[in-house]
């Protein structure tokens, strides 16, 4: 799939009719982000800026988050780009390899870089050329959820931390326990109330790469053999299997079966849903680490993340802006604010909930041992949604093989239409 297909015109002419700003300021765009407190923050940021650097002034516009995708491609087929702007995850690849972004060394100090995470880093970096392309003020990532008191009386063993992650067995043994206790419908929540689309990938492949596999050849850049490889089905497997025996709650469920109902013993689900969650169940409420599907646990982490234009006039100055953004001071203000990971290292003993000892100090140390990025790849639009599918009718009980084979081909067969998105591939 071309990430710039033909666009409905009304798009293009609303980007075309912006109202046109001097040459000297530096234009943001955000996608806005589904709390109002998140625009709030960002407003107050670049006003900020703007009183610490009145030479350099910047505009913040938010763009609506549900055709956001459509405007930034709207924006680069017309050269209308802002100087910075956030973009979702992986999909950051497309935009470099359509020659639209900057690449980031030289425009970030060396200092800032270096205090990053290397999870965002990793995120970041398009393997063709290694340079970084995108950084976020935060990372993310993936956990268990669980009640202390329910893990007890099951008689299942609470994992210190990422090195006493439970292995596959005991990770089933302990479904099996927890499922079987009084109250307890379903004993575990994946929260496939979210439907599919890029949770079905954030949450999923790592199973498939702890046990061994991807979503794709990182080498040679081809899916099939490895989106639809013997790690990958013994993974989606292992969730099918999951949900014929009844322990997955259903979507229907909505989102509350842990936190509310109270009818699931644990919840699969990232940092995001700690202010629930604690609420819940205040002291009894733990945090379990990734279980060991194959031989070492993986973590999903990323998320939305700043990119400069790489036809900007302005790169130097947006860079600066970058790095502001960047700031410790600034981003343990945020992740205070509204509780994602920190993306520089020197911001995490300022957060209360990230500093060690915090009660979500575990997402920091996965994502130092265990994180695998999603792969910075063109293609990543029509990895992401033939994966999603996949885990979709896996879960409907269609065949596990044939769901994965449908989507490697439809991979490949995007790959080949672009004519291996070189220099991928070589």
């Amino acid at each position: 799939m071309k990430l710039m297909p033909k666009l409905l015109a009304a798009a293009a002419l609303a980007v075309l009719s912006q109202t046109a700003l001097s040459a000297d300021v530096l234009r943001i765009w955000h996608h806005g982000g589904r709390a109002d407190n998140e625009r709030e923050r960002m407003n107050a940021l670049v006003d900020k800026w703007n009183k610490a650097n009145p030479s350099m002034p910047a505009k913040l516009e938010i763009q609506p988050e549900g055709s956001y995708n459509e405007q930034v491609q709207a924006a680069a087929l017309s050269g209308n780009l802002p100087d910075l702007m956030d973009l979702d995850g992986p999909n950051y690849a497309n935009y470099v390899w359509s020659g639209y972004l900057a690449p980031m060394n030289g425009l970030v100090s060396k200092k800032t870089m270096d205090d990053m995470l290397p999870s965002l880093i990793s995120q970041g970096t398009y393997p063709p050329d290694g340079k970084v392309y995108c950084l976020g003020q935060g990372d993310s990532g993936l956990s268990i959820w669980g009640r202390k008191s329910l893990l007890t009386a099951a008689k299942v063993r609470i994992p210190k931390g990422v090195d006493d992650a439970w292995t596959l067995a005991e990770f089933e043994d302990a479904l099996a326990k927890l499922k079987a206790q009084p109250g307890i419908k379903y004993a575990l929540d994946v929260k496939l109330n979210y439907g599919q689309g890029e949770w079905y990938t954030y949450g999923f492949s790592p199973w498939v790469q702890s046990m061994g596999g991807d979503l794709i050849d990182r080498k040679s850049w081809k899916a099939e053999g490895t989106m639809n490889g013997p790690a990958a089905v013994k993974a989606l497997t292992l969730l099918q299997g999951f949900v014929k025996k009844g322990y997955i709650a259903p979507a229907s469920e909505g989102d509350d079966s842990f936190y509310g109902k109270k009818t699931a013993a644990l919840s699969y689900v990232g940092h995001w849903m700690w202010p629930a969650h604690s609420k819940a169940f205040a002291d009894d409420l733990v945090l379990l680490p990734m279980p060991k599907f194959g031989a070492k646990a993986v973590t999903g982490n990323g998320g939305w993340a700043w990119a400069i234009n790489g036809k900007g006039k302005q790169k130097e100055a947006t860079g600066k802006l970058l790095e502001f953004l960047l700031s410790t001071d600034n981003v343990a203000e945020l992740s205070t604010a509204m509780g994602g990971v920190p993306g520089v290292k020197s911001a995490a003993p300022k957060v209360d909930l990230y500093k060690a000892g915090g009660p979500l100090a575990l997402y920091l140390d996965q994502l130092a041992k265990v994180s695998v990025a999603r792969p910075a790849h063109p293609a990543y639009p029509t990895i992401t949604g033939a994966f999603a599918k996949a885990v979709a009718d896996v879960v409907d009980g269609n065949d596990v093989k044939g769901a994965l084979d449908k989507a490697a081909k439809k991979v490949d067969d995007d790959i080949a239409d672009n004519k291996g998105y070189k220099p991928f591939g070589k």
